[in-house]
């Protein structure tokens, strides 16, 4: 059983999402105000946390800002700004997911599920396929073989592959991995992602290590027992 904080203002919804996730075998607790979901996200972390970005109090974005700095547990956004810009800001923040209002309960059901069998996934990839970096010596190997990655490539799967199946949009990528030099283009990242994926096929040719999601930006995603 998992233990789903849900910080919502609009009573109703956060009955029916309740309702839902305590049918589908989670424990809940609801919060209305961000000070409070703060408050108990540092507290007693939950196993993942369903957060409305318009709050009372403290907006959801900075609730999630304040949180990344003491703790990596998943969280959803719940919002009814439907601008990419949002959506990236989030993401960036560290959101693992969101959903756009209106939304269906059991979507937000099977996003939670997906979430957590992630999040539990993460330390499961396979031995065999297994991924190695050398930060000393800027090297890679996957499944024994060397990637040979140039370092920006190898800055990029670095970056990645800490945080599992997390999204990162291509500005919060050129912040995070291309931090020695502000020239690089949202371009290059597309063109170091599409060398990332050729090599790393080419060691593990039947798993799909990165993911893009349309719109917002990539993930890594390696396979799981």
């Amino acid at each position: 059983m998992s233990r789903i904080l849900i910080v919502e203002d609009e009573a109703d919804i956060a009955s029916v999402l309740q309702d839902y996730l305590r049918h589908a075998g989670h424990e809940t607790e609801h919060v209305a105000d961000g000070r409070a979901a703060l408050a108990r996200m540092l507290e007693a972390p939950p196993d993942l946390t369903l957060l409305d970005i318009m709050l009372p109090g403290l907006d959801g974005l900075s609730v999630l800002r304040q949180a990344r700095a003491h703790t990596a547990h998943p969280v959803i956004l719940l919002t009814a700004r439907i601008e990419e810009v949002d959506r990236l800001l989030g993401l960036e923040l560290g959101a693992d997911d969101y959903v756009c209002k209106p939304f269906s309960p059991r979507e937000v059901v099977a996003r939670v599920r997906a979430v957590l069998r992630r999040v539990e996934n993460k330390p499961a990839a396979r031995g065999a396929e297994a991924l190695t970096l050398d930060e000393a010596h800027w090297r890679a190997t996957l499944s024994g073989t060397p990637l040979n990655l140039t370092r920006r490539e190898f800055r990029l799967l670095q970056t990645m592959s800490r945080h599992p199946g997390r999204i990162f949009s291509r500005a919060r990528l050129l912040e995070l991995a291309y931090d020695d030099d502000a020239d690089v283009s949202e371009r290059a990242v597309d063109s170091h992602i599409k060398n990332l994926r050729r090599k790393l096929s080419t060691a593990s040719p039947a798993h799909d290590w990165i993911r893009s999601v349309y719109g917002v930006g990539f993930a890594f995603e390696p396979p799981v027992e």
